[in-house]
């Protein structure tokens, strides 16, 4: 695990991944096309997912979708600079994924690509917020729901983080 990350439990026994750092700090102006660029140094890795031992590895389309989706388009403000901010987390995103869903290719929209279907994960994740010193005063939790295709080979890969949304209860403070 990265030193700027820790994963801790809540309450509730859900798993939060806690960025030490957010990359991105500004909610105006994200350039997508530099983190499509970022992210396509995770292609080829694979990753464990803690609760299903399912092994999810990341595609050359993974980039391009995350950065340019249809989701990632219509996010604005806080979430839009939530999702910016994952890009230095994803394994850990990854592994502490829960919640599994199947769904089916629906009209058979991604054919080969996804020709055993969908699985769906929640995952839940905190940006630091600081008081104009730089000090560390809470976290935002946000919530993202992780999409992963099935291939015709057996194989699942990461297709996109969607629905990021920022968790309405009382955020962490460290």
């Amino acid at each position: 695990m990265d030193k700027n990350t820790n994963i801790i439990s809540t309450i509730n026994g859900k798993k939060v991944v806690l960025m030490n750092d957010a990359k991105f700090k500004s909610r105006r102006k994200i350039n997508w096309d530099e983190i499509e660029i970022y992210l396509k140094s995770y292609i080829g890795k694979c990753f464990e997912i803690d609760e299903t031992s399912e092994k999810i590895y990341i595609g050359k389309d993974f980039p391009d979708e995350f950065s340019h989706s249809n989701d990632t388009k219509g996010l604005k403000g806080a979430n839009m600079k939530a999702k910016a901010n994952i890009v230095s987390i994803i394994r850990e995103l990854i592994i502490t994924a829960t919640d599994k869903v199947m769904f089916p290719d629906y009209n058979h929209k991604h054919k080969n690509r996804a020709e055993f279907g969908w699985n769906r994960y929640n995952t839940y994740f905190g940006l630091p917020i600081y008081n104009e010193n730089g000090k560390l005063i809470r976290y935002n939790i946000f919530s993202v729901r992780m999409l992963v295709r099935c291939d015709k080979n057996g194989c699942l890969y990461l297709y996109d983080f969607v629905r990021t949304k920022k968790e309405t209860s009382k955020p962490h403070k460290q």
